[in-house]
């Protein structure tokens, strides 16, 4: 309503002014016209004034109208707006951080770091905030200048009341908003029951997940148990395994909020809700000779074949797979066909024998691969194909590494390591040997072929 009436002010005082100065320009025409009308080349001054008023008037119209749909510009000691970044900054001169800090839960807590925040030119891309007994953790996502320091940043956000804070460099997936991600995340556990273990791992960030069965693989029971509703301890929480057991997470340079405690525990319900499950895709390969085989997951209802299979293996062979003697492989197979340990991949021939199997097992924050590969059937290229299958499916899990323990004298596995083309660490202790291939600096081949071998997916 101001504004309304000072618009009107103005243009009535804007009419009162160019009507006196018509006036005042009437005036002082008359006069010139006077003067010059009764001289010799008085007519010819006339046209000419009239000439030049009617071109200044033309360009003062023409001025007006291009400044008249010029954007309006930055206002006094405003920068002036850049999309590529924060304050003016370039995409490339800024960087991504995840910072976590708690605050009183207290009206102007949260601004009082947004005003810290916005005092170095730092962009709040997200927030989530994680309700304390005692207080509020505020989770941010970060624009950055490339040039602030994560020193800097944590001393100015404990001078604007945050404590407990913790920061560090994030990267474009960190850009997805949290219902989506979650969302995803239980969508990838609703199809394969493996995908568990990975899936809290993303959905907590960097920590390391156990699961403990409640029976050994030698048949001992573990003690191993845990209460429906999960345990909460501070860099730690405890949930009950559907499967039997318990799946322990750690995450020692960051406590557990509740929060996240709830989201984790609402993943492990949901596999348990849905029971066993394992992907039913496959591919069908021929082999050089002309031999077809099928590789598959497999799961505990290979179990059966899975123990024919070892009865038709070598001591030796099972000697290189396992270390030593297996007294009792169906113990091991059980443990290793379960989905909550890893993944398993199995080759089958055209008459539906298992020749070959390869594990992909999840050890804390490292991942173990292992093969069997059953003895009429090695030398054919079985094994380096389900390797490179196993290594795709890590690359997939978004593991760093995989590393294999085998025997020094077992030549065929160290091929099959250095097939995959990737920089590998051998370190080697009383005869056996360990080798780790790195997955972040090389793209592995998804699917490593044989010359001339046929694939058919079903």
């Amino acid at each position: 309503m101001t504004s309304a009436k000072s618009a009107r002010r103005h243009h009535w005082r804007r009419d009162m002014t160019e009507l006196a100065a018509l006036f005042t320009a009437v005036a002082v025409a008359d006069a010139i016209a006077n003067l010059i009308g009764h001289q010799p080349d008085g007519p010819f001054l006339l046209i000419a004034s009239a000439v030049a008023l009617a071109a200044t008037a033309g360009f003062h119209t023409w001025w007006a109208r291009r400044h008249s749909h010029a954007p309006p510009g930055p206002a006094a000691g405003e920068a002036a707006p850049d999309a590529g970044g924060p304050a003016g900054l370039a995409a490339e001169d800024t960087v991504l951080w995840r910072m976590r800090t708690t605050v009183r839960d207290t009206p102007g807590s949260l601004a009082a770091l947004c005003t810290a925040l916005a005092r170095f030119r730092v962009d709040i891309l997200t927030l989530q905030t994680h309700p304390l007994a005692n207080g509020t953790v505020d989770e941010f996502l970060l624009r950055a200048p490339l040039t602030l320091q994560a020193q800097e940043l944590t001393r100015e956000i404990s001078a604007a009341g945050g404590s407990s804070t913790w920061i560090e460099r994030a990267d474009a997936h960190d850009l997805v908003d949290t219902p989506t991600r979650v969302l995803g995340l239980a969508t990838r556990t609703a199809l394969d029951a493996a995908e568990l273990p990975l899936a809290l791992r993303q959905l907590l960030g960097r920590c390391t997940i156990h699961s403990l069965p409640a029976v050994s693989v030698t048949g001992r029971a573990t003690g191993e148990s845990a209460p429906v509703e999960g345990v909460l301890e501070e860099t730690s929480m405890r949930l009950r395994d559907p499967s039997g057991g318990v799946i322990t997470v750690e995450r020692p340079h960051l406590p557990f909020t509740p929060t996240e405690f709830a989201r984790a525990r609402a993943l492990v319900e949901l596999d348990a809700r849905l029971g066993p499950r394992v992907p039913r895709s496959q591919d069908v390969l021929t082999l050089p000779e002309g031999n077809e085989i099928t590789v598959r997951r497999a799961d505990h209802g290979d179990l059966t074949a899975a123990r024919a299979m070892h009865d038709r293996c070598s001591e030796q062979t099972l000697g290189l797979r396992y270390h030593g003697p297996v007294r009792d492989a169906g113990r091991y197979l059980d443990h290793l066909l379960s989905p909550r340990f890893g993944r398993t991949l199995a080759v089958q021939t055209a008459s539906g024998k298992l020749v070959a199997l390869g594990h992909l097992l999840w050890d804390g924050d490292e991942t173990e691969v292992a093969l069997l590969v059953e003895d009429d059937w090695q030398r054919r290229g079985i094994g380096s194909e389900l390797l490179g299958r196993l290594v795709a499916l890590a690359v997939e899990a978004g593991c760093e590494s995989v590393y294999a323990v085998t025997q020094a004298h077992n030549t065929g596995m160290v091929a099959a390591m250095r097939g995959l083309g990737l920089p590998l660490d051998y370190q080697i202790e009383e005869g056996t040997l360990v080798v780790t291939a790195r997955l972040d600096a090389t793209p592995v081949r998804a699917l490593p072929s044989y010359e001339g071998a046929e694939r058919t997916g079903r």
